[in-house]
C-alpha cells in the first residue's frame, strides 16, 4: 500500500462541481481582482472566526507582514516569537525591519511557553513613563509577540494575553496552521484560534485545512482601524484608485478565483476537521505504548484540528527511511530551528540557547494526515511503525 502525506485530489473530487461553478462565475464576471467573490469570502470567514473583519490577502506571509505593520510594529522594534515555526513567522518581522527575539517552547505542546515569555520580559524590559515596553540594554521598543498555533492547535493563549497586556505589547496570532481550532478560557469562553489577539493571520496554501488552489491568506480582527490599514496596505496604499495614503503599500490582494474556491471549501471545513480528528484518534489509540515514540498532546482547554500529526521518535531519520520503503510518505516540521539557520545567524537573538526547541526538532516526524484518509491507510501506518519499533 502507498500512503501519501496529503491527498488534495480526493478533496477536490468531492467538490468538483461546486469548484467548477465558482471558477465559472469568476470567468463569466471577468472580475478577477477584488469584487463580490472576495467580499463574500471575507464576510463568511470573519463570521466563521467570530469576528467583525477579515481581509483577504495574497498569502499567509503577507498576512503576517501587513498585520504587524497595521498594529504598529515599526523599524528597529523587537518582536517576540518562537524559533520552532515555519520561517514565514520570522520573515514577516524582518520584512517590517524589526528584529526577532526567539523564545522557548513548551515541552508538551511545542508552542510558545508563557513562562519563557514572562521570564524574558521580566528580566529584560521595563515600561517607560509613557507606558511603552523598552528593552533595558538597548532602549528599543518591544512592540509585539507572535504566538504560533502550531500543527492545528492553539498556543496557551490566556496567560500569553495577560502577559502582553501587562507589558502593553500587541498580540498577532500566527494561525496559519489552525483553521477551525478552538481555545477555551478559564471563564468558559470558547474562541477560535486567530481571534484572540489584536490580529490573527491565516495562510490558505493548498495543503492547509482550508486551502486554496494556489496562494491565499487573510488577516482577521475586531479592530476597524487595523482592518482598514491592512486593506490599504494590500493594495498599494490606496484608499481609492490612484489616491495613495502611504508609500509602504504592496500588491498583496487575494484574487477572486481563490476567494470563490475558499468559500466553497469553508462550508466543508468543520466536517473535514472532524475527519482529521478521527484519524488522530485512531493513531492515538493504536500507537499508545509503542517504544521510543511520543504522541502529541491535546489539553482539555484546546480543540486540535490536526493540520499535522507530529510524533517524536528516537532515530528519526532511520524511522522515516523505513516508512518510505514501505510506501508511507512523511514530513519534517521543522528539523532546523530558525535560531540555528544561516538566515538569522547575524542576529544577536540567534545565539540563544533553546534546549527544548532543539530536542523537539531533532526527533519530530509528521505522519500522513488528511481528511480523506481511510482507516485502512491509518492502520497500515500504525502497523509499519509498530514493526519498525520492535
Amino acid at each position: 500500500m502507498n500512503v501519501p502525506f496529503v491527498d488534495l485530489y480526493a478533496q477536490h473530487q468531492e467538490l468538483r462541481t461546486e469548484l467548477d461553478d465558482a471558477i465559472g462565475r469568476a470567468i463569466n464576471s471577468s472580475a478577477f481582482v477584488g469584487g463580490e467573490a472576495v467580499a463574500r469570502f471575507e464576510r463568511d470567514f470573519a463570521s466563521y472566526c467570530g469576528l467583525v473583519h477579515a481581509v483577504g490577502v495574497s498569502d499567509g506571509t503577507h498576512a503576517l507582514i501587513l498585520a504587524l505593520q497595521s498594529v504598529g510594529v515599526l523599524p528597529e522594534d523587537l518582536v517576540l516569537t518562537v524559533s520552532h515555526t515555519f520561517i514565514a513567522t520570522v520573515e514577516a518581522i524582518v520584512q517590517c525591519r524589526a528584529e526577532p527575539i526567539f523564545l522557548e517552547i513548551d515541552s508538551s505542546d511545542y508552542t510558545l511557553s508563557p513562562l519563557a515569555l514572562a521570564a524574558w520580559l521580566e528580566a529584560n524590559c521595563r515600561l517607560d513613563e509613557g507606558g511603552v515596553c523598552r528593552h533595558l540594554q538597548s532602549g528599543r521598543r518591544v512592540s509585539a509577540v507572535i504566538p504560533v498555533h502550531l500543527y492545528g492547535m492553539s498556543a496557551e493563549m490566556e496567560p500569553i494575553l495577560d502577559i502582553a497586556r501587562r507589558y502593553n505589547i500587541k498580540v498577532v496570532e500566527d494561525a496559519c496552521q489552525a483553521h477551525g481550532a478552538w481555545y477555551t478560557f478559564g471563564d468558559g469562553r470558547r474562541v477560535r484560534a486567530g481571534s484572540m489577539g489584536d490580529a490573527g493571520c491565516f495562510s490558505f496554501y493548498p495543503g492547509k485545512n482550508l486551502g486554496a488552489m494556489g496562494e491565499g491568506g487573510a488577516v482577521v480582527t475586531n479592530n476597524a482601524a487595523t482592518a482598514a490599514m491592512v486593506r490599504l496596505l494590500r493594495d498599494h496604499g490606496q484608499e481609492r484608485k490612484y489616491v495613495h495614503r502611504t508609500r509602504y503599500g504592496v500588491n498583496a490582494r487575494l484574487d477572486a478565483i481563490q476567494a470563490g474556491i475558499l468559500d466553497v471549501k469553508l462550508s466543508r471545513l468543520d466536517s473535514w476537521n472532524d475527519n482529521r480528528r478521527s484519524i488522530a484518534r485512531y493513531y492515538r489509540e493504536h500507537l499508545a505504548g509503542v517504544p521510543n515514540l511520543q504522541l502529541p498532546v491535546e489539553p482539555e482547554n484546546r480543540y486540535h484540528v490536526y493540520h499535522l500529526f507530529v510524533v517524536l521518535v528516537e532515530e528519526r531519520d532511520h524511522v522515516q527511511q523505513q516508512l518510505q520503503e514501505r510506501g508511507i510518505a512523511t514530513g519534517l516540521h521543522y528539523p532546523i530551528p530558525l535560531h540555528r539557520q544561516q538566515a538569522f545567524a547575524d542576529y544577536p537573538a540567534a545565539q540563544v540557547s533553546l534546549p527544548v526547541t532543539e530536542h523537539v526538532a531533532s526527533r519530530l516526524l509528521s505522519l500522513p494526515m488528511y481528511p480523506h484518509m481511510t482507516e485502512g491507510q491509518a492502520e497500515y501506518v500504525v502497523q509499519a511503525l509498530r514493526q519498525i519499533s520492535r
